[in-house]
C-alpha cells in the first residue's frame, strides 16, 4: 500500500511555503523541514533527492525509503507537513539504514507522537 495522495506535497509552491516558514532539522544524512498545519488531519510528506545523488534509479531507490519508513510510521506521526530532502552520504546506505537515520531526524524534528523505540 502506497503512501495516499493526500499524504503527498507536490507542487512547487508548497515546497517553497514550507522552507521559508518551516523549522529545519538534519543529521548527516537528510534534512527535514517541518511546518504545523491547524487544517491537517494527518501529515503531509514531499521528498527531494537531488540529480547530485546518482541516475534514477539511486534516487528512486531513496524514495522508496524514506516513503516505506512513513509508511511504517503513519499512525505514530504528528499532523504537519514535512519535507525530507536526501543529502550525499544517502546514496550509500541500505533501506535499514536509511530507516534509522530517518528515524533519528524526526525525533530529533518531535514528530512522533508517542515514544519509538
Amino acid at each position: 500500500m502506497e503512501v495516499e495522495k493526500a499524504y503527498r506535497i507536490k507542487r512547487n509552491s508548497d515546497f517553497q511555503t514550507i522552507y521559508r516558514r518551516g523549522k529545519s532539522f538534519a543529521n548527516r544524512q537528510f534534512v527535514v523541514y517541518v511546518m504545523p498545519d491547524k487544517n491537517l488531519t494527518h501529515f503531509q510528506l514531499g521528498i527531494s533527492v537531488s540529480k547530485k545523488l546518482g541516475n534514477a534509479v539511486t534516487r528512486n531507490r531513496i524514495k522508496r525509503a524514506i516513503r516505506e519508513n512513513f509508511k511504517v510510521h503513519k499512525e505514530d506521526m504528528i499532523a504537519k507537513k514535512i519535507i525530507v530532502i536526501a543529502r550525499q552520504p544517502a546514496k550509500d546506505m541500505t533501506v535499514l539504514e536509511i530507516q534509522k537515520s530517518l528515524e533519528h531526524v524526526l525525533k530529533i524534528a518531535k514528530l512522533f507522537n508517542k515514544r519509538i523505540k
